[in-house]
């Protein structure tokens, strides 16, 4: 009987999590749950049409104008992100709810220009795709695509952690740090590119997990490249 019982302890004693661990862990899932609540809500009319339409791509005016909600609720994201000083906070839903608003106009205009030069990128790799010059200038055009969405991201990033940063600056800062801190630049948009593709498989399951854990860590990569930079700016709480 006596070593049954000291295997059970044991095996209880490896298991055994700290309150503060579950509280973290908790905390997460909290943030997370509300970003990707956040997330479905605000772009919605972007959601359904995805849900409506078989095949986007064909529809790019259409879809182009939709996305433009993406850039306020990022920045929602970060803003509420950004609340959470220490592992185990949880700030509640109605943080969300008003750094969404109090990013509304600079993340849709600064957005709405990331969306619009991919537009143009875009329109001009199809036209090019076929033709002689193709083979330089697509390539081209396809790298300066991904810098502007990853500047895009950061610009956006900025109106939480530099809210008072003119767009002129933020753009400048955005660029500079997309190419200084490629790496984390990329991982980034390949992190959002994996919650993109989960949402569009998987609309329900995607959208309750991935976007959200995604957002997190493009959170923590953006302030970290852009920290250097701003080094007397922090987020507003």
């Amino acid at each position: 009987m006596t070593a049954p019982t000291t295997r059970h302890r044991t095996l209880s004693g490896r298991v055994n999590v700290s309150a503060d661990t579950w509280t973290t862990i908790w905390s997460f899932v909290h943030r997370v749950l509300v970003v990707n609540l956040g997330l479905a809500v605000t772009n919605l009319p972007l959601l359904a049409a995805l849900a409506v339409v078989a095949q986007p791509w064909r529809y790019p005016v259409f879809f182009g104008l939709l996305s433009i909600s993406v850039g306020p609720s990022l920045a929602a994201a970060f803003g509420y992100l950004g609340r959470a000083a220490a592992p185990p906070d949880q700030p509640p839903v109605r943080d969300f709810v008003r750094a969404y608003r109090r990013s509304f106009a600079p993340a849709v205009a600064r957005w709405s220009a990331t969306v619009a030069l991919l537009a143009v990128l875009t329109t001009d790799i199809v036209v090019l795709h076929d033709s002689p010059s193709g083979v330089v200038l697509v390539p081209l055009l396809v790298v300066t695509a991904v810098l502007v969405l990853a500047a895009g991201v950061l610009v956006v990033a900025l109106t939480v952690l530099a809210p008072h940063l003119g767009l002129g600056p933020a753009v400048r800062i955005a660029v500079y740090t997309a190419v200084r801190r490629s790496p984390l630049s990329l991982f980034s948009l390949v992190l959002l590119l994996v919650a993109v593709l989960s949402v569009n498989q998987a609309p329900l399951l995607g959208l309750a997990t991935v976007p959200g854990c995604a957002l997190v860590v493009v959170w923590a990569n953006s302030r970290a490249a852009l920290a250097h930079l701003l080094p007397d700016d922090e987020p507003e709480h």
